[in-house]
């Protein structure tokens, strides 16, 4: 009889770390993947790993950071698993230009020129702003999670804020370093 009990406990545990942290989860996961399905694979198997490893938290206060380090190497893993066959480029622009130009049904819309322009961001400058502006770390936080110096995220925030000003055409690309 104690072992049901025990089972609850641990559930309960379970649920209330990471439902408070499943939207942040899944956000994250989409940034990664750009593709709802692997996004919600990966969520799904993050939480899986993360229940089969509960024990290994310490720290509760940590859980939001152990679950996107899952998240993340999680999606490393579809990929290591999964090998793509390759395109030719030159040919798939040639034949799908118009898709590849435009990805939402009003091409005018903000919100889809600065997704446009956050992805167009060298992977070392759209992470750092990815995990601040929808993550909400902190430099800190982004530094631990990127093992970086804070110096280093600072850097790199300024640089991609800059490029990203630059990339929506708001200043030049001089201004930036």
């Amino acid at each position: 009889m104690i072992q049901p009990e025990r089972g609850t406990d641990q559930r309960r545990r379970f649920a209330v770390l990471v439902e408070p942290l499943r939207a942040d989860l899944y956000r994250f996961a989409l940034w990664l993947a750009r593709d709802r399905q692997v996004a919600d694979d990966v969520v799904q198997e993050t939480l899986l790993r993360a229940w089969r490893s509960l024990d290994s938290l310490k720290e509760p206060q940590a859980a939001k950071h152990w679950l996107l380090t899952i998240a993340r190497r999680e999606h490393a893993r579809l990929f290591e698993r999964k090998r793509h066959e390759t395109v030719n480029l030159d040919d798939l622009i040639a034949v799908e230009s118009a898709v590849l130009a435009s990805d939402s049904e009003r091409p005018d819309d903000e919100v889809h020129t600065v997704r446009r322009a956050i992805f167009a961001l060298d992977e070392e400058y759209r992470e750092p702003l990815v995990l601040q502006v929808l993550m909400g770390y902190t430099t800190e936080e982004i530094a631990k999670h990127m093992n970086l110096n804070q110096g280093a995220v600072l850097t790199r925030l300024f640089r991609a804020r800059n490029r990203l000003r630059a990339n929506l055409g708001l200043t030049s690309d001089d201004a930036e370093e």
